[in-house]
């Protein structure tokens, strides 16, 4: 059991939020769906049946989903990191968590999706760049980072010196 499991509250698309986000990730599934009843329609004015929250694991990480009305927006507070061995792969999760998102939300790795929910995709070789020891090559690397929208790992490997790889 996952002791401590994120809620995102939505106004209504906590269903439809949770079928994107299993699409862009392998290793996910949607699990329990609850729905509103009769009881309580007059505190939250949804009609039964409707879907009250949406469980949902991406790579291992349980989520619920909830439609908790348009009370409540998600801003950049709060955002998912999303680790990426290979540009493929950040090219693959940068493309899907953006469709439809707010393309003026985009800098250094971050993204707003169409739900207003914030990712970082995030190469795991820019960690191991800005922890280096030498601080000019840490400094070069941030540099370089924020000029950019999605993060292209070549860029930061010429930007730290590292013509080998790391």
């Amino acid at each position: 059991m996952q002791k401590i499991t994120p809620c995102l509250w939505f106004d209504n698309q906590a269903e439809e939020a949770a079928n994107f986000y299993t699409s862009i990730f392998k290793n996910s599934k949607i699990g329990n769906i609850s729905r509103y009843g009769k009881e309580g329609y007059e505190i939250h004015g949804r009609e039964a049946g409707t879907v009250l929250t949406v469980d949902f694991e991406l790579e291992g990480q349980r989520f619920t989903g909830l439609n908790g009305g348009p009370v409540f927006k998600f801003n950049e507070a709060i955002s998912f990191v999303v680790q990426c061995e290979t540009q493929k792969e950040v090219d693959h999760y940068w493309e899907k968590l953006s469709e439809g998102g707010d393309e003026k939300a985009q800098q250094c790795g971050w993204l707003k999706d169409k739900y207003g929910v914030s990712w970082q995709v995030v190469p795991v070789v820019l960690g191991e760049m800005m922890q280096n020891k030498d601080s000019e090559k840490s400094d070069r690397v941030m540099k370089a980072l924020l000029q950019m929208k999605k993060i292209d790992i070549e860029s930061l490997k010429k930007a730290f010196g590292d013509d080998n790889g790391m």
